[in-house]
């Protein structure tokens, strides 16, 4: 059989390799989750960074908030991860809108090892709940812990202690339930808008679909978040969010967050060398697109999985600011490919959006070739040929 064939069928995976290999990937991720852990020393690699250094933001501002301080001042920010932190790296600035301060202020309380040990496992704890539903849901038998210690931006995540497991939790189950519990799943979107890029498709969905309930839920969960903070925070500090907001676009155009680490369709123009304005433009059509796609896709249907799916890849594709570990969302659609049996270069592009993570960045950094805006549009192509087929039936 030539090579075509073996990729368009994916006959060089079978059922033997897939279980084999995810329990060969989870050993190697906890391997090097215990390397680098057993040779650091005082929290801090073998070459001296920081674990988790992303954290420190987030601790940063809960301290802030303590200290009555503004946390969205970026100087005084700065210098709180410096005094804890001397040679810290960049600047792993905070960008989140101020729904997210109540979280960060609870982890404030805590010194910084024991904020970080207790912020990924409640937040591994609530993705891996997320990522039980939806084999449950599915009726996918694989153990899915296995699954969990397998995918690679699992562990991108817990080395930068980032909030991809929340996000990837709030917005997966929320998107799976809203066809069965429509309030619970309101209140999980709701709550998403912690980071709200990755929900520019949600509400096209729920309308087109009629999911008025949910929307309702939402509506109210997210005002209801923003208030609350409003409340203890005092309402200017959604001025000096939206103040700080220009820095964020500043920083991501000059590419101060790095362009290898981000794999968003901008992102990987830039790492080509075109220009910003070309990549924005590319960026703005490829977003129309998306959202064309899932407008079309969920125009008078019921609520399903293949919605949601549809919906989570076309998250990262649609919005310029997206990063390796935010890909913990392609865990959902995954599933249900699995689930659904594989079609022509179906499980060949779901291997590949699966273990794609771990060499995005570095690809894109030493070789200037950036995978992850093609793989994240080849899943999505495959979710839209399966959407095209329902509605065709």
């Amino acid at each position: 059989m030539r090579l075509w064939e073996h990729l368009r069928r994916g006959s060089f995976l079978d059922r033997e390799r897939v279980r084999i290999y995810p329990r060969l990937l989870a050993g190697l991720s906890l391997v090097s989750l215990l390397i680098l852990f057993g040779s650091s020393q005082s929290g801090r690699d073998r070459f001296g960074h920081l674990i988790g250094s992303d954290f420190l933001s987030f601790l940063a501002v809960g301290r802030l908030l303590l200290e009555n301080a503004n946390p969205y001042d970026a100087s005084t920010h700065l210098a709180f991860m410096r005094e804890f932190a001397p040679n810290l790296e960049g600047y792993p600035a905070f960008f989140y809108p101020p729904q997210f301060l109540a979280f960060c202020l609870v982890l404030g309380l805590f010194p910084y090892f024991v904020a970080y040990t207790l912020w990924l496992a409640t937040t591994a704890a609530a993705y891996l709940a997320a990522l039980r539903a939806w084999s449950r849901e599915l009726d996918l038998l694989s153990p899915v812990w296995v699954w969990f210690a397998a995918f690679p931006p699992v562990l991108i995540t817990i080395t930068h202690g980032q909030t991809s497991f929340l996000i990837a939790a709030l917005l997966g189950g929320g998107l799976l339930l809203v066809g069965k519990r429509p309030v619970l799943a309101g209140v999980l979107l709701g709550l998403a808008t912690i980071k709200p890029q990755f929900g520019l498709l949600v509400p096209l969905a729920l309308l087109l679909t009629g999911s008025w309930r949910t929307i309702a839920a939402a509506g109210i969960t997210a005002f209801a978040l923003a208030a609350l903070n409003g409340l203890v925070f005092g309402f200017d500090i959604w001025r000096d969010w939206l103040s700080l907001s220009s820095s964020a676009q500043s920083a991501m155009t000059s590419g101060a967050i790095g362009y290898g680490k981000m794999v968003s369709v901008f992102a990987g123009l830039k790492v080509l060398g075109v220009s910003t304005s070309l990549a924005y433009a590319v960026q703005i059509g490829v977003s129309l697109i998306v959202a064309a796609t899932v407008v079309w896709a969920s125009w008078r249907k019921a609520w399903s999985p293949l919605i949601a799916s549809l919906v989570l890849v076309g998250a990262p594709l649609a919005t310029p600011f997206a990063l390796d570990y935010d890909m913990a969302l392609l865990a959902f659609p995954l599933i249900f490919l699995a689930h659904a049996g594989y079609r022509d270069w179906e499980k060949t592009i779901s291997l590949l959006a699966f273990t794609a993570p771990v060499f995005a960045r570095p690809l894109a950094h030493f070789g200037g070739i950036p995978i992850m805006p093609l793989v994240l549009g080849l899943l999505f192509w495959i979710l839209a040929r399966r959407s095209r087929d329902a509605t065709a039936s």
